[in-house]
């Protein structure tokens, strides 16, 4: 068990970070590791398709392990150049929690998100419900890696495999996490990374394409340049997907630093369950043993008559005393206004976690005092609520 610092109560809405503590802040590396490699971006005037993003790319690979890494503009993009390449247009089975980034690509390359329940303990996407929803026009599993927790790699191969479908993964949370000891970026037949600020890797803006299929690759990098493959006669109506040179300097840096900032991650959400491991109404997201987890988000899920209160109603109170936090992901993608004409039946456990569901502050800087402060101030509501 963790040592408790004293407690603190919300009685009278102590504000205990008076300059407020932030939900996130991207772990950088300094300035001066940087510089140099800028510099030479900005004199040789090659500012995009130079030799730091081969570099980058070639890096990420050897990482992850796998042939293929194509650096995109945003995993938005990358996932929208994902399935155009693959010529999807029909029905993408897709989990409901997730980050709407993830739908609003299957809508922009034209095909059809149909809605999966999730895992009530792991909250990524349930391979029961989606078999059950597979039709005759299906053409592709989008499954996501939450919070950095990996979905169920294997059983969703072998789903899509015996229903001859594509299997894309929404990694963007998931830059080095692990299943079985082997890193994610190689499952399936493309996996589509993150690189914004809130992620592992940062490079400000940006996303990284992962496959072992070359001619996908292939495909996806012509896809990238508008079509072009460079005579100007484009087979194909592409996009700009480029990531600038600049991104992939900082990209480069950023990977030097990421198993240290996997491994921060990891304390703090240790000192958290530690912590309030004992609270009524407080339930974590399970980590499977075969799991390494990135922890890009910490969770809990807030049962409000065990607790003392809602998940809204601890929101505020923390928010009152200085911490911010985050209530990923609600509303469920289903009950949004964008995505209420398609197929939204059926997702019982993806409802209740939404609404219930609050991510606190986590990132490398987080000093584990405060961690432990946030924890603390998290027992005084309760205690609050019960008096």
């Amino acid at each position: 068990m963790i040592n408790l610092i004293k407690p603190f109560t919300a009685d009278n809405n102590t504000k205990i970070f008076p300059d407020g503590l932030p939900f996130l802040k991207p772990y950088l590396p300094c300035f001066s590791e940087i510089e140099n490699n800028l510099r030479s971006v900005i004199s040789s005037g090659m500012l995009t398709k130079g030799n730091f993003n081969a570099l980058y790319e070639k890096n990420i690979g050897e990482y992850i392990g796998t042939p293929n890494v194509i650096a995109v503009s945003s995993a938005t993009t990358g996932l929208i150049l994902t399935l155009l390449a693959m010529n999807i247009t029909g029905e993408v089975l897709v989990p409901a929690f997730t980050f709407c980034a993830t739908a609003n690509a299957i809508v922009r390359a034209g095909a059809t998100p149909v809605f999966v329940d999730c895992n009530p303990d792991t909250y990524t996407i349930c391979p029961e419900d989606l078999e059950r929803k597979i039709t005759s026009g299906t053409q592709a599993i989008m499954a996501v890696h939450v919070f950095g927790v990996p979905a169920e790699c294997e059983n969703l191969k072998k789903i899509a495999e015996k229903n001859n479908l594509k299997l894309i993964f929404d990694s963007a949370h998931a830059m080095g996490s692990e299943v079985n000891g082997r890193k994610v970026g190689g499952f399936g037949d493309a996996e589509v990374f993150s690189t914004t600020p809130t992620k592992t890797l940062v490079t400000g803006e940006g996303g990284l394409i992962s496959t072992n299929d070359n001619a996908l690759a292939e495909r996806i990098r012509i896809m990238k340049e508008y079509g072009n493959n460079g005579d100007y006669d484009n087979a194909f109506a592409g996009l700009n997907g480029r990531l600038s040179e600049m991104q992939c300097v900082l990209g480069i840096a950023s990977l030097q630093y990421l198993k240290k900032s996997i491994s921060f991650r990891n304390v703090l959400a240790e000192i958290y369950k530690s912590t309030l491991s004992d609270v009524s109404g407080i339930k974590f997201q399970m980590v499977p043993e075969n799991i390494k987890t990135t922890y890009k988000d910490f969770s809990i899920v807030v049962d409000e008559t065990l607790f003392g209160c809602s998940r809204d109603g601890l929101a505020e109170e923390l928010q009152l005393m200085g911490i911010a936090t985050r209530k990923y992901f609600y509303p469920a993608l289903h009950e949004m206004k964008a995505f209420r004409n398609y197929f939204r039946s059926g997702l019982p456990i993806t409802e209740y976690i939404a609404r219930n569901i609050l991510c606190l502050p986590l990132y490398p800087d987080l000093a584990e005092e405060d961690a432990k402060k946030v924890a603390v101030a998290i027992r005084s509501v309760q205690r609050k609520n019960f008096k």
